[in-house]
């Protein structure tokens, strides 16, 4: 978030991503240079395996330099690199529908965090299947939607759910352990916006009742995994993970409360890298700034 002081000058976060080839560094470089633009902070990455270039670069601009501005002049650099770019205020929240089923620690996490100023995001509304958040939705100010799920409704859900993030202008969704799968049609359509957080290190117990079956087979070590949502069933490109390390001494319910207190911190780092454009996707993979 950019400084509040008076005089402060406007910031802006330009992540881009091209075929790797010599020059590109400085291309950027020279072209914010001549725009009266000065570098804050700069992170590049080069995959030998894709061949392609990847780099977010945090700047400012002059007093008399407006957005429109800058972009155009970024836009020679950009196409004789033939980039996939994207220009950001720096202090601008993302507008994010979160999304949950019964269980709330996530959610609840992640509106604390917004609160208290950890999170620079503008939460549009809470979407839930069930009622049982409501109380804390609406007790944050935040509108809530109930969208309850069943084979018959799936269809019409899913549009309703396509309408509400029209509506709010939703640039991220967030599955705060919503319990149930996206089609693949809403996957693919929503690609690169939707995070969800998965209750194992990827790849683990698949299914239901995880911590029960980690139990029941004496593991050593239990984790989380945060994501994006991809028509491919938890295989999305992942964004954070970590584990913490168990014994024999633990009960379910032991592994049950470790379990949701590493799901809120994964999901959180997950959040936070993305609403500060911090998450290029490659691939199957992430490239990740921190």
């Amino acid at each position: 978030m950019t400084d509040d002081a008076p005089g402060a000058l406007p910031e802006y976060i330009l992540t881009l991503t091209c075929k790797d080839r010599p020059g590109i560094v400085a291309g950027v470089a020279s072209a914010l240079a001549t725009a009266g633009c000065n570098i804050e902070e700069s992170s590049q990455f080069g995959d030998p395996e894709s061949g392609r270039f990847f780099m977010r670069v945090r700047f400012s601009s002059p007093p008399n330099l407006n957005g429109a501005e800058v972009e155009g002049a970024l836009v020679p650099v950009a196409k004789r690199f033939s980039m996939d770019w994207c220009l950001a205020p720096a202090d601008r929240p993302m507008r994010t529908l979160i999304m949950v089923s019964r269980q709330d620690h996530c959610l609840n996490d992640l509106l604390y965090r917004c609160r208290i100023g950890s999170l620079n995001l503008e939460i549009t509304r809470v979407v839930s299947n069930h009622e049982r958040t409501r109380g804390l939705a609406e007790q944050a100010g935040l509108a809530f939607s109930h969208l309850p799920v069943r084979p018959e409704t799936r269809e019409r859900q899913e549009a309703r759910l396509l309408e509400l993030v029209e509506k709010d202008g939703a640039e991220l969704i967030v599955l705060a352990r919503y319990m149930q799968i996206l089609s693949d049609g809403l996957a693919t359509r929503l690609a690169g916006r939707v995070i969800n957080i998965h209750h194992s290190f990827l790849p683990s117990f698949k299914g239901a009742r995880p911590y029960h079956q980690a139990h029941a087979r004496g593991v050593k070590l239990i984790g989380a995994t945060a994501h994006y949502v991809t028509p491919e069933l938890d295989e999305g490109p992942i964004i954070e993970q970590e584990t913490e390390r168990v014994d024999h001494a633990m009960s379910v319910r032991d592994l049950v409360n470790a379990g949701r207190d590493i799901e809120r911190r994964v999901l959180a780092r997950a959040v936070r890298y993305h609403s500060e454009h911090r998450v290029l996707i490659n691939g199957r993979k992430t490239v990740v700034f921190r």
